[in-house]
């Protein structure tokens, strides 16, 4: 962070700290009229709509893998449904709360701490865990290396925290509690609510010195520690507390589902073993600092300005090309597939002659030719599909299989009275069935016989991963 930003943000806070008063705000009941969506509209609707937060611990990208705590209980739940799942994120919990109740997503994913207030406007579902609140504070200031570390003060009673100035994220149960632990000391608190921050972002602050504390969940802060070893976080400001999500208060055989799957899911092993692989294994450095992490590094791969340059040419989203490099080749640019696709972008070497490539395993020269082959199909299929959101679905599709068995499944759906110019539902169905006798022997079919369960989930796979890549990823 340059300096003149640090000083732009210590005395923006500086000033949201004058403004306070010590006094607990009245709770702002959200007044949008509840509609009325249960577990049978979610199911005919086909998805199941979630919000969670982005940070390092719940929702993330790892070297081009979505990860996190609450992704991978979401996915285990989807799974047990059998729903497809759509993420969206934000860490503002009162426009989660908002779109709860107004049925823009059916449930909250947040590590949302158990408080009658909330209660008053939520359904809180089965705990998924119990953690406490803890103080986070420097335990020395960062040198030089020639430099000795200069040691603070640390806090471990709760009474001194009278007259110190806490900053925690706007609307957080971190100020409720901060409030009720005022008058606990039968001292002030100043507590200042800091909006658009993530909890994670404040400890940053804190590990930099350009605030003195803030508080956060004992799970999230010791993962922190990997991240910042200059925090403590041994300082507890609250008995251990319920970490649940919410659903309507309206959507009852919802909320009945999920807290069963719940009860039952904690007492199994793959839950235990996601919840140390978030919160009790020690992240290895190569993670920590490997700059691939989406909240750290950003990058997705080392092959991301390659892949931005390139994409800019066709106006693709960069984040689109490198989900369907992954699943590809994981980013590996000299892999050969057992058919004798090379590369980034798995071209076969006929393919690539086709569009100029020379050095098949180059990273630069594979991904132009994959990026015009793409170009290709995408002009190919605009006739028959105009829509180009739809048209990305075909074109992904043939990249995997072939254009040929594409317009086998095209025309198969248009003889059985599907949508042609479709893909969910109708063509992909098609493109499934193709290794069917009934379908590859059909008269419209050209190509024959094709293993269509190979395509069908790539088309998935891929928007799936690019829709995980926009939430965490800037375009």
């Amino acid at each position: 962070m340059r300096r003149t930003e640090t000083v732009l943000i210590v005395i923006f806070l500086i000033f949201l700290s004058a403004c306070m008063t010590e006094k607990k705000k009245p709770s702002t009941p959200h007044t949008q009229e509840e509609v009325k969506i249960d577990l049978d509209d979610i199911a005919k609707r086909g998805k199941l709509r979630v919000v969670t937060d982005y940070n390092s611990t719940n929702y993330f990208v790892y070297k081009g893998r979505p990860l996190g705590y609450q992704f991978e209980l979401l996915h285990a739940l989807s799974n047990h449904l059998g729903i497809k799942l759509e993420m969206s994120v934000s860490n503002n919990l009162d426009k989660n709360v908002e779109d709860l109740l107004t049925g823009e997503v059916d449930l909250i994913a947040t590590n949302l701490t158990v408080t009658r207030d909330r209660s008053r406007d939520i359904a809180f579902t089965e705990p998924h865990c119990v953690t406490r609140q803890v103080l986070i504070q420097r335990k020395y200031q960062k040198t030089n290396k020639d430099q000795p570390k200069i040691f603070t003060e640390i806090i471990r009673n709760q009474l001194e925290l009278g007259g110190k100035t806490i900053y925690v994220q706007e609307n957080s149960s971190f100020v409720n509690r901060l409030q009720n632990l005022s008058n606990e000391i039968g001292d002030s608190i100043n507590v200042v609510e800091i909006p658009d921050y993530e909890v994670e972002q404040l400890i940053g602050l804190v590990a930099h010195g350009e605030i003195p504390y803030t508080v956060c969940d004992e799970n999230l802060a010791k993962i922190n520690l990997n991240f910042y070893p200059n925090i403590d976080v041994e300082t507890a400001i609250s008995f251990p507390q319920k970490i649940a999500w919410a659903v309507r208060p309206g959507s009852s055989d919802l909320l009945d589902v999920v807290n069963n799957w719940l009860i039952n899911f904690k007492k199994t092993k793959r839950y235990h073993r996601i919840y140390r692989k978030y919160f009790v294994n020690k992240r290895s450095t190569h993670l920590v600092d490997a700059g691939f992490h989406s909240i750290k590094g950003g990058k997705v791969s080392d092959f991301d300005a390659i892949i931005k340059s390139e994409s800019k040419k066709y106006e693709l989203d960069w984040r689109l090309i490198a989900s369907l490099i992954y699943q590809e080749s994981r980013f590996q640019p000299e892999i050969e597939s057992w058919a004798g696709a090379v590369g980034l972008m798995q071209l076969m070497p006929e393919t690539a002659k086709t569009f100029g490539v020379k050095k098949i395993t180059s990273p630069n020269e594979n991904i132009k030719g994959g990026l015009k082959f793409l170009d290709w199909l995408d002009k190919r299929l605009t006739r028959e599909v105009e829509d180009p959101k739809e048209r990305l679905k075909f074109v992904l599709a043939s990249y995997n299989v072939g254009l040929g068995h594409v317009l086998d499944a095209m025309r198969l759906a248009d003889k059985n009275g599907k949508n042609p110019k479709i893909w969910y539902n109708n063509v992909d169905y098609y493109l499934l069935n193709k290794s069917n006798p009934e379908f590859y022997n059909d008269p419209v079919v050209k190509y024959g016989y094709c293993r269509g369960e190979e395509p069908y989930h790539y088309v998935i796979d891929i928007l799936e991963r690019y829709s995980h890549y926009k939430n965490v990823m800037l375009d």
